[in-house]
């Protein structure tokens, strides 16, 4: 494998922890390997490794951008890797503040609702 990508699978897993990750890599199939290339090389390996900010604040973009985007079916992941990249229930609400002011509430609400719904699975899992 390329260096972008032995970069991006460990930023990948400093970010979304080697349970996340180790899932992922065994339900890769050769058909989706390709993409899981892609993702691993140019989100994780780029965009994710870059140190022009820090992961919390990387963090606090992506959660903005996928509630903006109206992507919810990834923001309990990027939830759960706040653990990882620092940013704080705080971050995320500002973020969301952002997202209600510029993209629109509905979708806010939305990625709020879902922040916490997984902010309390993390929770009860820590108990």
């Amino acid at each position: 494998m390329s260096d972008r990508f032995n970069d991006g699978m460990k930023t990948r897993r400093t970010v979304l922890g080697d349970a996340h990750v180790n899932r992922a890599e065994a339900a890769k199939t050769p058909f989706d390997a390709p993409f899981q290339t892609l993702i691993t090389e140019g989100a994780w390996g780029t965009v994710w490794t870059s140190d022009k900010i820090t992961l919390r604040e990387r963090s606090m973009l992506t959660l903005a951008l996928l509630a903006a985007t109206g992507n919810f079916e990834e923001i309990a992941m990027h939830i759960r890797a706040t653990a990882n990249t620092g940013a704080s229930k705080d971050d995320v609400m500002e973020a969301m503040m952002h997202v209600a002011i510029y993209a629109g509430v509905p979708k806010a609400n939305h990625a709020i609702k879902i922040a916490k719904a997984t902010y309390a699975e993390m929770e009860a899992a820590n108990d």
